[in-house]
């Protein structure tokens, strides 16, 4: 067990910090919920009932919808973009393992079942990391979108003035603000972490390059 646990730790404690912050997340959120209705002479909400809110809804997916696109667009930049003396970014002017054909590698017992198939499951393998994000980016963008509608609503009735459809709702600027002040923050921190990977180091990190590395080095 103390193996696996080694072997696994980073996937564990990001995991872990996940459950905490979100936990923290739940709860503060209903009691900040809780007030607002109180202010506004409503009934307060406990802690299960403030999950499905289209509050707790909106707040959540709004947040997940940025991650996933970040990650999605990083992953399908790196592929074809560079940035020298980056440890980020690929080496530049020679292949890398990650541009090599798998129709062309040697097949071995440990080799992914999709590389011994080939074929159209192996065509969509080769791209499945990719896929899967922008697919949980749709997902949390569709949620962040239902989410936000019975949210709008609720503030709609509250005031006396009539209730949007999901599409109309996604007409409004109060969901573009809600999607673009997450999406600018999250390109942000990829640019300082490519920019400033070039010029800084972090011992013992991969995304870092050896300490000693000079500034021109790319990639691992």
């Amino acid at each position: 067990m103390r193996t696996w646990a080694k072997e696994h730790g980073l996937l564990l404690a990001n995991a872990g910090l996940f459950v905490v912050f979100f936990g923290g997340m739940i709860l503060s959120g209903a009691a900040a919920y809780s007030e607002e209705q109180a202010a506004h002479g409503q009934q307060a909400v406990t802690t299960l009932e403030y999950l499905s809110t289209g509050n707790f809804v909106e707040a959540t997916f709004e947040n997940w919808e940025s991650e996933f696109l970040q990650m999605a667009m990083y992953v399908i930049l790196t592929v074809f973009l560079f940035q020298k003396g980056s440890s980020e970014s690929k080496p530049m002017g020679k292949k890398a393992p990650q541009d090599q054909d798998p129709r062309d590698a040697t097949i071995k017992d440990a080799t992914p079942w999709p590389v011994k198939r080939g074929g159209l499951v192996l065509k969509i393998y080769e791209h499945s990391l990719s896929l899967l994000l922008l697919a949980l980016f749709v997902f949390s963008f569709t949620m962040h979108a239902l989410g936000g509608t019975s949210a709008y609503n609720e503030e709609q009735l509250s005031h006396g003035e009539s209730t949007v459809t999901v599409l109309e709702y996604l007409g409004t600027s109060q969901f573009w603000f809600e999607s673009f002040q997450n999406w600018q923050s999250e390109f942000l921190a990829v640019a300082v972490l490519v920019g400033t990977s070039v010029y800084l180091r972090e011992k013992g990190s991969p995304e870092s390059k050896p300490v000693a590395e000079p500034h021109y080095e790319t990639g691992a």
